[in-house]
């Protein structure tokens, strides 16, 4: 029988930020960036991809990048652009001549980081995609779901990741993934 007497559970405050213990995964807010979604026909592709200076991906859950600039195919005509904050992506791609459309989604988007091992467990908390790295290697990113909510998901590294939402529902997926990494903490 377990002697109560000398066990002790400690309880965490529902909002705590964070988690201390050992092995836990760092959680953390994308620095402010750029954000472009653009959509384009395959013809714009080759003018598109010379005003970007890297090549626009054409495949499922394939990325292409250029110093601080992402290009993520979310689409067969759809890419989400991110780049450094102060990027000229917009003023860019509005010289080009062909049929597009590039809309500044940078205010509307809120990036944030998971890193660290154990980090795919951490997003698989509430993410049904095979975050494998043989399913999903670096560079690898797409359009799924975080709980409830929708989001991009965008691996940089074999353990990291960067979540793409929308700012309405930044405070449930950065709470999510907190408790997500508490969980695989334990």
């Amino acid at each position: 029988m377990v002697d109560l007497a000398q066990t002790s559970a400690t309880r965490a405050h529902p909002l705590q930020t964070g988690y201390a213990g050992v092995g836990s995964v760092p959680v953390t807010l994308a620095d402010n960036a750029t954000r472009v979604s653009l959509r384009a026909r395959p013809d714009a592709l080759a003018a598109l991809s010379k005003a970007l200076g890297l090549t626009l991906p054409t495949k499922p859950k394939s990325t292409a990048t250029k110093g601080d600039r992402t290009a993520m195919w979310i689409g067969p005509d759809e890419w989400l652009i991110i780049d450094a904050e102060g990027s000229t992506i917009v003023a860019d791609l509005a010289k080009v001549k062909v049929l597009h459309s590039a809309v500044d989604v940078s205010h509307r988007n809120v990036g944030i980081l998971v890193t660290g091992k154990n980090a795919d467990a951490v997003v698989n908390g509430g993410c049904p995609q095979d975050l494998s790295l043989k399913a999903f290697p670096v560079g690898a990113a797409s359009r799924t779901v975080l709980g409830k909510i929708e989001i991009v998901l965008l691996r940089t590294a074999e353990d990291a990741f960067r979540v793409e939402c929308w700012r309405s529902f930044s405070g449930y997926a950065y709470s999510f993934l907190q408790e997500s990494a508490r969980d695989v903490a334990v």
